[in-house]
């Protein structure tokens, strides 16, 4: 496959298919410079950079938010995976994870693409040596959780993961390879664990999702997990009017968990408010364990709440952050109980 140079979203945008060759055109820059320009627009430095976390076979920047915590007492730990053409420190600026986690006291790691990974920052989720247990970015964000863990006394129970588009598919892929790390997980505008095994079908399926039973989609994490017996909750959020990841892929995604806990598409609960539908499947306790949130005439990105009316994206990170009258972090952060100290 032939490099190319980025092009800017604002023509990308237009013609959904150019948009996808270009994130996915960037498999390997050897003239990539491993410091994503920032811009002199970028928000102050809030994440912190840590070095020395392991091995980092898959060759990955951490960054990490910890706030104030009692001593002796353990805390939640949120993983949040950016999507292509993004950065950490921007992500979290758009998305207010930061925020979130100096409210309510959790904290928050950030695994961040070098572009001599990937010329378009997207995380390789569709490499089968990239989504490998314990190898290649995997292996590098199971490092950096288990160093999280052990610097900050993470609570080992309240693990949790979240992931836009490419960073969606590769928390399905962290899910579905370490279902005993996390307590719950999210999976917005991503793919489900298995759909593509090289760039050109990944390519293919983000338009064209791949057909299979729930039964087939369910033997992918199988067989990397072959001896798991609990596996994580998951919520999948999609936007109905994507035009970048089809909303087959959502579907697709839905399938594969509810398959893994032994879950009917008849079992679910249906709700509707803002512009928003919600099903939901709960376990006997009456807890969610899968949910899929699809959202009316929403695009590709993430849902958060518009700060700045008529506010034009400073950076390429804003353009996928969609003013929705609901907010996925929020939404998440209620949802895994990070506001109950």
């Amino acid at each position: 496959m032939r490099l190319k140079f980025p092009t800017r979203l604002s023509r990308l945008l237009a013609d959904p298919f150019a948009f996808q060759q270009q994130i996915l055109s960037g498999l390997e820059s050897p003239f990539g410079s491993d410091q994503p320009d920032r811009g002199q627009g970028s928000p102050a430095r809030r994440l912190v950079e840590v070095t020395g976390f392991g091995r980092n076979p898959g060759n990955l920047r951490m960054l990490e938010y910890v706030p104030p915590r009692p001593a002796g007492k353990a805390m939640p730990l949120v993983v949040v995976l950016h999507g292509c053409m993004q950065n950490a420190a921007d992500f979290d600026q758009a998305s207010g994870w930061t925020a979130l986690a100096r409210q309510h006291g959790f904290a928050v790691l950030y695994p961040e693409q070098k572009p001599s990974n990937n010329s378009n920052l997207c995380f390789n989720w569709f490499r089968p040596s990239q989504v490998t247990r314990d190898r290649g970015e995997l292996g590098s964000i199971r490092e950096m959780i288990a160093f999280a863990s052990e610097r900050h006394s993470i609570d080992a129970d309240r693990v949790f993961v979240m992931g836009l588009s490419a960073g969606g598919a590769m928390a399905a892929a962290l899910l579905a390879t370490y279902p005993d790390l996390f307590g719950a997980g999210t999976i917005v505008a991503g793919l489900p664990f298995g759909s593509a095994r090289d760039a050109m079908s990944a390519l293919h399926v983000m338009q064209n999702p791949v057909q299979h039973t729930p039964d087939e989609w369910a033997q992918f994490v199988h067989h990397v997990s072959p001896d798991a017996v609990n596996f994580p909750a998951v919520s999948i959020w999609h936007g109905a009017a994507d035009q970048v990841v089809a909303i087959g892929n959502a579907e697709a995604s839905l399938s594969q968990w509810l398959a893994l806990h032994g879950l009917d598409w008849a079992q679910a609960k249906d709700d509707r408010r803002n512009g928003a539908t919600r099903k939901r499947w709960q376990d006997s306790r009456g807890r969610t364990i899968v949910e899929l949130v699809t959202l009316d005439d929403f695009g590709h990105g993430l849902p958060v709440r518009a700060t700045r009316a008529n506010r034009n994206p400073s950076n390429e990170t804003e353009r996928f952050m969609l003013p929705a009258p609901v907010s996925a972090p929020e939404a998440m952060v209620h949802s895994w109980r990070l506001d109950q100290r």
